[in-house]
């Protein structure tokens, strides 16, 4: 019984992972006619142009193709600038765990690409009571960077 179940969830969980990104509260998502490749590119040249760096890249379709598993493309990268990670810190230790910024690009079925993140409103929202006023500005900055970011990533 053990072993149908094991092969039920191996023959699922690749079809699980073919689900397209849902539009969610608090997130920005957009699906672009771009590949996946392509939209990857085209993020980290747009968060340049928007003087973000990119910190951080993490993705589990390599690791899965080397064990000889299939998945789709799934890439998930940091950005931030450390003039923002410098203010942030000076009003709440804590939010600093939320840096950086993760922006998300997901392969579709049909080969295109989606970007999506959570708004970064959204992610230092629960610091804000502990760091104040400031620090939803630098969220609300943060937001507008972002949206800068998805828009030139998406032409």
């Amino acid at each position: 019984m053990r072993a149908i179940l094991a092969a039920l969830a191996l023959i699922l969980t690749p079809l699980t992972a073919l689900a397209e990104m849902a539009p969610r509260d608090g997130w920005s998502v957009t699906p672009t006619t771009k590949s996946y490749d392509q939209l990857i590119a085209d993020v980290k040249s747009a968060a340049k142009a928007n003087k973000m760096g990119v910190v951080t890249q993490a993705g589990p379709t390599g690791a899965a193709k080397s064990r000889g598993i299939t998945i789709p493309g799934n890439r998930v990268i940091g950005l931030f600038n450390n003039v923002y990670a410098v203010d942030i810190l000076n009003l709440s230790t804590a939010a600093m765990i939320e840096a950086p910024v993760r922006v998300y690009v997901t392969e579709n079925t049909d080969g295109t690409a989606t970007l999506s993140y959570k708004l970064p409103s959204t992610v230092f929202a629960p610091y804000v009571q502990e760091a104040g006023p400031d620090l939803e500005a630098l969220a609300g900055e943060l937001d507008v960077i972002f949206a800068s970011i998805a828009q030139d990533a998406i032409k």
